[in-house]
Order: structure tokens, then sequence, then C-alpha cells
């Protein structure tokens, strides 16, 4: 009989227990604080425990505290589960679905009732009630039961939704319930130990959402809700929400005149006049880039056979993502992705040893189909332009190739104003294509390349293409979002599945290897982060506008017009405001459009032939001849 279970905890320190201890009890034991503060435990560093379990075994233990990552999560769960207890007893009748956990808070969809209509002004009225529950300090208790009796206790509250859940768990598994006073739930856990360790959460919107997240299933209501450790907490992560809110690209582009969406083509953004300005600025630093880095510009049809994709793999992988055309008995597709065409012309001539590795890149244009559902702005359209390359080289090249892509990427991230990214290595997904061997081997060699250049890096299991493993490179912002925007791809199936080669050293044909990358990704989608990090103060040489010439009156228009065109012809964008308004009207209206200079001209300006300056951020510079602000714009667009 075990009379004491040893305890190791993170200090290494030693604590001995008696069977059918909790692990709450434990933490009151070692310390008051430790006892208040605890909301679950981790055990031997993975398994992770609600403090009304029983101590087992001994063990290496941690206790999980709001403030840390994992406790976040379980606070957040907490709250859903609060949030469908509230729902449920607001309005009899309504059936729970599920409630996870995302980035910053969760949800919960619910069916309710027909008469019900549910919406944003209800939300009120749903936190009070949960706030109630939270404030009874009511227990939350586990429950493991067999299958057959978890589908017998939901049958009995008509709650189809979760013995469809149940229905798929094989038969002789148990079934672990959480609940709360008479509510309980379906769900893994684990949770904190009662209700009044919540409390610092608001409930956000109201959507639309179908079961399973299929369109034929019916539409259930969604709610949104935050959940933070601490009342600062939330109201830091409030504040933040408001401010994207100021930078939202859709209203900032709007405000700019930069592009627009319209109903006739939905998920596709019509580019006006500055709006093309800045991609193509865009574009012409990636093509200097591009040439900087060894690449050729190459551009590839928009259509392709349908027999190519399948010979891709994309077809087999990407179908339901891809628009098909069908003309005179040939059965095609618009690209979704431009490997197969870069493909295509690698194979039109013979390649030698000595061609490689051989480097393509391309601004190409590419449709995908996304449900109407998920279209947002910039972010998520069905048409875009990706910054598109593709290497193909030796297998002993791979290490170099990588790390010159390496290297290119940190460099145009630094020009374009992130300091801020993290890196990720996505690894085989389970819809793919290769043998192990393969994959294993492409792994290996992009772990190696990212160890040796000294970046740090996490693995993201089972998300890399269907084709080969990853690196993808996230950007953060001003907002501390992030936003997955860069690419390297590594690929031994396509060259295969399109029987590429070249002659070797040794006069043997062999198979190179390819490289997808994109720097920045999608060019729409990039723009809308770098809109709404910068809040739409784009830098200097993006600015679709650079200077704004503001004559002070009628009688000064001559000489701003003069000056407009000298600037103009010095190569600078610059627009000269002409309407007949008052000088601060005019002023305010440049600021609004984040344009980075004003040019103010008037009688002593006129007179000296010099130029007065003000800054978009309202800083004055002191007054200069038209050739010295010449200068020093182009030694600016120079840095």
């Amino acid at each position: 009989t075990m009379t004491s279970i040893d305890i190791t905890l993170p200090d290494g320190s030693i604590r001995s227990y008696e069977p059918g201890t909790t692990y709450a009890q434990a933490a009151t034991k070692i310390h008051k604080k430790i006892g208040k503060t605890a909301i679950a435990v981790q055990i031997n560093g993975n398994q992770i425990l609600d403090l009304s379990r029983e101590i087992t075994q001994s063990c290496a233990i941690e206790f999980i505290t709001p403030d840390t990552e994992i406790g976040l999560e379980i606070i957040r769960h907490s709250t859903a589960h609060v949030l469908a207890m509230a729902v449920q007893q607001l309005y009899p009748g309504t059936k729970v679905t599920i409630g996870p956990v995302i980035k910053d808070g969760f949800y919960y969809d619910f069916e309710f009732p027909a008469d019900q209509a549910v919406g944003d002004h209800d939300l009120g009225a749903i936190e009070k009630q949960m706030k109630r529950l939270m404030k009874q300090n009511i227990q939350v208790y586990r429950d493991l039961v067999s299958r057959d009796e978890a589908i017998s206790r939901f049958n009995q509250l008509q709650e189809n939704y979760k013995t469809e859940i149940i229905a798929a768990i094989p038969t002789d598994e148990n079934v672990t319930l959480y609940g709360m006073g008479d509510w309980f739930d379906l769900c893994r856990g684990p949770h904190v130990p009662n209700s009044n360790r919540l409390g610092h959460f608001k409930l956000m919107k109201v959507a639309g959402a179908y079961w399973r997240g299929n369109e034929k299933n019916k539409m259930l209501t969604r709610i949104y809700g935050t959940a933070w450790a601490t009342a600062e907490e939330l109201a830091a992560h409030l504040q933040r929400l408001e401010e994207a809110k100021k930078r939202d690209h859709r209203i900032v582009g709007k405000q700019l005149d930069l592009f627009s969406f319209h109903p006739e083509a939905p998920g596709s953004a019509f580019f006006h006049p500055k709006g093309s300005t800045v991609l193509n600025e865009l574009k012409r630093y990636l093509r200097e880039s591009n040439l900087k880095y060894g690449f050729q510009q190459i551009d590839t049809p928009l259509m392709m056979s349908v027999d190519l994709w399948k010979k891709s793999g994309h077809y087999e992988n990407y179908a339901e993502n891809m628009y098909f055309i069908s003309r005179d008995d040939v059965d095609a597709s618009i690209k979704p992705m431009n490997c197969p065409g870069h493909c295509l012309v690698y194979k039109s001539q013979k390649r030698s040893y000595r061609e490689l590795p051989l480097q393509y890149a391309e601004f190409g244009r590419v449709h995908r189909h996304e449900k109407s559902g998920t279209l947002n702005g910039l972010f998520r359209v069905r048409t875009f332009v990706q910054d598109d390359a593709h290497v193909f080289c030796e297998t002993t090249q791979i290490k170099d190739v990588v790390h010159s892509l390496l290297q290119q990427i940190f460099e145009i991230y630094q020009d374009l104003g992130f300091e801020t990214y993290f890196i990720e290595l996505s690894t085989r997904p389970e819809k793919s294509m290769g043998s192990d061997e393969m994959w294993n081997t492409a792994e290996s060699i992009l772990k190696e390349v990212l160890d040796h250049c000294g970046k740090s890096y996490t693995v993201n299991p089972g998300d890399g293409a269907f084709y080969g493993p990853k690196i993808d490179f996230h950007l953060v912002d001003a907002l501390q979002r992030s936003w997955q925007c860069g690419t390297i791809q590594l690929d031994f199936s396509m060259p295969e599945r399109f029987e590429l080669g070249y002659t070797s050293s040794d006069n043997s044909a062999k198979r190179p290897v390819m490289l997808h990358r994109a720097a920045v990704g999608s060019l729409e989608r990039f723009l809308a982060v770098l809109i709404e990090h910068s809040a739409g103060r784009l830098p200097l040489w993006l600015a679709p506008t650079q200077i704004q010439v503001i004559p002070v009156g009628e009688k000064y228009q001559q000489y701003a017009h003069e000056v407009t065109q000298i600037l103009k012809k010095a190569g600078l964008r610059t627009e000269l405001d002409s309407r007949n308004e008052k000088l601060g009207y005019k002023i305010r209206e440049a600021q609004m459009q984040k344009i980075p200079y004003m040019l103010v001209l008037g009688e002593k300006e006129m007179e000296s032939q010099t130029v007065s300056i003000r800054h978009r951020d309202g800083q004055q510079m002191e007054p200069m001849a038209c050739a010295a602000f010449i200068q020093h714009m182009h030694t600016e667009l120079r840095l």
C-alpha cells in the first residue's frame, strides 16, 4: 500500500502527500498564494489536469496561473462554458454545439429557438447573466462517463448536436463531461476550479456560422467573446481593437482613394490611380531586389489546361479552390498558382548543371475561390498578384539557395519597415504527396539551414504545402498582430511529376529540386498589412502623392504651378491644390490624405523663390529654394 507520493516542484524541491490528496490541496499546502492563483496543473511538462484531480503517482508538476499562455486558454475555455450556461438560462430551448478557444478569445455556436433572433443588442444582457454566475462561485466538476451514458444524458436534454459529436467516438471509449451546478457540457477540459476565477471578459459580436462549417448544414448563431487574466489586460486589448478600427485598411483605403470593391466582381479589388501607383512602386522595389539576388523575370499565361493541373497535383489537392472553364472541347482552369507554368518554362529546353541554380520570378495574377463569408477586404480576396519565384537547383545547392532566399527576405522586411517577425517551420500535412523519405529529407534540410542562420523559429506540425515542407514568415505590425506573408517551400515532388531534368557534371541525367519563394506573398494582402501597420502613413517612396503644393491664394497660383512642374520633372509625385478654399482647410485635407510633405506658397515664398515646408506630422522645416528641397527629397528617398 502506497503511504505517500512524491511531487517534484519547479525549483527542484520534493513534497510528499498522502494518496487521495488533490492538486488543489497540495497547492494550498505549498503556499496560500499558490492555492489562490493556480487554476490547473501541468504534469511532467506535458499533461494539463484540473486541480480537483487526485495525485496518483510521483511526478514533476508546475501549477498553471492565469498570467501564462496555457492559463489564458483555460480562462477563455471556461468563460465559453459560462457563456453557454448563461445563454441557455436566458433562452430556454437553445441548443449548444461547440465553443472553442481562438486567438485572443473564444466563441460558442448556438441553435436558438425559431422565435428567438439574438443579435449584438442582446450581448449586454448575456454579459450580465454571465457575471451573476461568476460571482456565485459555482464549483466546476469533471465527470467521466461511458459513451452510451453521455449520449443518453444529452438525448434527455434534446441536445442533438452533442449526440452527433459523441456518435463519432469509438464505443469502448469514455467521455468527459464538465459541469457547473445542473448544467454540463461535453469537453476534454481542463477548466478553472470555480466560476469566480473568471470575470475579465467582454462579448464582442454575433455572427452566423454553418454547423461543422458546411453550408449545406443548418445556420447557427455564433457569439464571439474575449477574456483575460486581469482588468488591465482586457482594457488594453479593447484599446488595441479600437485602434485597429481606425487603421482598418478598408476605411483608410477609401479615405486615400486607393481601391474599391464592387458586387459585380466579389472578392476582387479595383485599384484606383493612387492605389495602382503604390502597387507599381512595390513591384519596382521587389523587381530590383530580385535582380540583385539573381532572379530572371518571366510571365506565364493566366489560363492553362486541366491536364496541366492534374499533372502538378493541384487538381487532386486543390480543385475546390479553382475556377474551371470549358470551351471548344477544351477543359481549362484559371491558374491558382504560378509554379506549373514555371516548370514548363524550365522544361522548354535542355538544361545543364552549369545553369543551376536557375531562378525565375513573376508577378503572377492568380484566382482562388473563397467562400463569400470569408472575404475580407484585401486580406481575403479571390484574385491577387503574388510576388512568386521558383528556383531549380541541384541537391547539393539547396542549403546555399535557401540561405540566399532567407537573406533576401530579411532584407526586404527591414526595408519595408517591419523590424519584428517570427519564423515557422511547417511540416507534412495530412493531405500530401510524396514518400516519407522525401519529406524527412526536405524537413531536415530546412531545419539545418534555419539552425545555421541563427534565427529562432518554431515548428508548426502538419501545416506544410501538399508538395513539401515550408518556412513561413509572420510579420508583427504596430498593434502586435502577426500576419503570415513570406514563404520558402522545398519541393522534390513537382520536378518528378513534370519530368524535369538536367545534365550533370558527369554527363548523367538528373532531376532538379524546386524551391517556391514569396517574400511578401499576395501584394494586395501585403498592402492591407502595410496600411494598417502605418495607419496609412506610407513611407515617402511608396506614398501615392509625395508632395502637395498649396498656394495661399489666387495671386500665387502661377508660382505654385511652376513649382509643381519643377517637382514633377524631378521625378517627385506632386499635386497642386488650386481649389478656392481656406488655407487651413487645404492643410487639414492634405494631412487626412497622409501626404508626406506640404509646400505652402505665399507672398514671402514667391518673392524669395523659396518653398515653405510642412511635414504631415505637423513639423515645420526651414524655408528653402526649390532645388534644395528636391535635393532633400532625393536624399530621403535614397535612405
